[in-house]
């Protein structure tokens, strides 16, 4: 655990690592502490997020209804930069796993599951929102990706973590799907980073992955979903990803996509796919295989793992 950064830490830090910050007026004292009587820190780590939508950083600064700002520590532009949000608690964790919050502070890999919210990270998580319909078919600029990259290293190299040290906000609140991109590569780039002097130019520009779906947990959501309660979700961002390019393939009504339900709708949709692909019988049942999940994801921006 470590004391948090000063603003002017942050802003030295940041610069060191090769950013250039802008500064929303007024960020400095911007927080939620007082508001809810905690002190934000000692800090564990750094959270990565998606806004899922667009030109949304006054948003992430005054925030919205049930929700007051700060929204984040700072917001990351396609195209507009990095800029200062808030400094202190900001409202951009949420209940979080406390065991995946202890495994931050102790550098553990990897995270574990992320089955519970029974911890406030809110109190010990810094927090970037990265402008991304989160989609999983809208594009991360290389630049804005790997700003991302030197954010998280320059909070790492202050603070003396390792890539460890950070994790995205779909690993430490079960529901949650964003960064819609591949963690495990942007770690992997964040140390790349740390290896290299503040400022280094050694590391090359990295490219986001794209973001995956885990054959098996989709398997078991086809086989568990629909027997079990309206709505019951076993696997939201994969099946999130999955529903989203059966709906663009015209097989999905957009009402039945988006909950992180494998229902009996989607498993019908992804029938429709497989005998599209020339299956049939028991072969274009609905539940996916790695052939015709391989194909789908070709068309529509993600990859398959085993």
């Amino acid at each position: 655990m470590a004391i948090p950064m000063t603003a002017a830490e942050r802003l030295g830090a940041y610069k060191a690592e090769g950013l250039t910050v802008h500064e929303y007026a007024g960020w400095r004292t911007h927080n939620r502490d007082s508001a809810t009587g905690k002190t934000f820190g000692p800090v564990v780590g750094v959270l990565i997020h998606h806004t899922a939508g667009r030109n949304d950083r006054d948003l992430c600064f005054k925030g919205r209804t049930g929700l007051p700002g700060p929204l984040c520590h700072n917001w990351l532009g396609k195209t507009a930069g990095l800029w200062m949000i808030g400094h202190g608690r900001t409202n951009h964790a949420g209940l979080v796993d406390g065991d995946v919050v202890n495994a931050l502070m102790a550098e553990k890999s990897p995270l574990p599951k992320d089955d519970q919210a029974d911890t406030d990270g809110n109190d010990v998580l810094y927090g970037l929102e990265i402008e991304n319909l989160g989609n999983g078919s809208d594009p991360y600029p290389a630049d804005q990706y790997r700003q991302a990259v030197l954010w998280a290293a320059a909070h790492c190299r202050h603070h003396g973590w390792s890539e460890k040290s950070v994790a995205g906000h779909k690993e430490v609140q079960p529901g949650k799907i964003d960064p819609s991109f591949d963690m495990d590569v942007f770690r992997a780039d964040v140390r790349k980073q740390l290896a290299t002097k503040p400022g280094g130019t050694a590391v090359p520009k990295p490219t986001p992955s794209r973001p995956r779906v885990d054959l098996s947990r989709l398997v078991t959501a086809a086989k568990t979903d629909p027997p079990a309660r309206q709505g019951h979700v076993t696997y939201l961002a994969g099946v999130n990803l999955v529903e989203a390019a059966l709906v663009k393939e015209g097989f999905l009504a957009k009402a039945y996509a988006g909950d992180g339900s494998y229902g009996s709708s989607t498993r019908d949709a992804y029938a429709r796919w497989q005998r599209r692909l020339g299956y049939s019988g028991s072969a274009a049942d609905g539940v996916p295989g790695m052939t015709s999940l391989k194909k789908l994801g070709a068309k529509h921006g993600f990859d398959v793992v085993a």
